[in-house]
C-alpha cells in the first residue's frame, strides 16, 4: 500500500462540490488537491459569448452547461464575474483562478491552457488577492449549485465523484 499524495477533481466557481468534504479531508491528511477545469471549461474566462464560439468538434457543444437556457444562465453568471474582475483590474480568468487559490491555498490548479497569452494571463492570477468582501461577493454571484446544467451528459454523470 502507498499513501495518497494527490487527488484530482473538477473545482471552480461553478463546480464547487469538493467544498462538501474533499477540501477539508485533503488538508487534514496532507493530500495535495489538484483541481482541473478551474476556469469552468473555459467559460469563466469570459471569452465564450455564444454557442457558435465552439469549434464544430468541441465536446462542450454536447455538455448540458453549454446548451440552450443553461448557456444563457451561465453567461449571466460569467458577466457578473467579469464586472467584479474589471473593478479589481484583472481578467475574469485571473479572478476565477485566484478564487480557487484562495479557497484551496495548497492546491495546484491545472487550467487547460493552449496558448502562450492565456498562460501569461493565468500566471497573473498569482498577483490577484481577494479580500473577504470580494469573496463574499463571489459567493453571492456563484454559490454552490449556481451553474445551470450538469457538468456532463446524463450517461457520464453516474460515474462522477465515485
Amino acid at each position: 500500500m502507498h499513501p495518497i499524495t494527490a487527488l484530482q477533481t473538477e473545482y471552480s466557481l461553478w463546480s464547487r462540490e469538493p467544498e462538501d468534504e474533499l477540501l477539508e479531508l485533503c488538508r487534514e491528511l496532507g493530500i495535495t488537491f489538484v483541481p482541473y477545469s478551474p476556469l469552468g471549461r473555459g467559460f469563466l474566462t469570459g471569452q465564450i459569448k455564444k454557442p457558435q464560439d465552439f469549434a464544430k468538434d468541441d465536446y462542450r457543444q454536447h455538455s448540458p452547461r453549454f446548451q440552450g437556457e443553461n448557456f444563457e444562465k451561465n453567461l449571466a453568471l460569467v458577466s457578473e464575474v467579469e464586472k467584479l474582475a474589471k473593478q479589481k483590474g484583472c481578467t475574469a480568468a485571473q479572478l476565477a483562478l485566484a478564487w480557487v487559490l484562495t479557497k484551496a491555498p495548497t492546491s495546484l490548479p491545472i487550467p487547460g491552457t493552449k496558448r502562450r497569452v492565456a498562460l501569461e494571463e493565468n500566471v497573473g492570477a498569482l498577483q490577484v488577492k481577494i479580500n473577504p468582501a470580494e469573496m463574499a461577493e463571489l459567493d453571492r454571484i456563484a454559490p454552490k449549485g449556481a451553474a445551470a446544467g450538469e457538468r456532463y451528459p446524463a450517461a457520464m454523470m453516474g460515474s462522477v465523484n465515485r
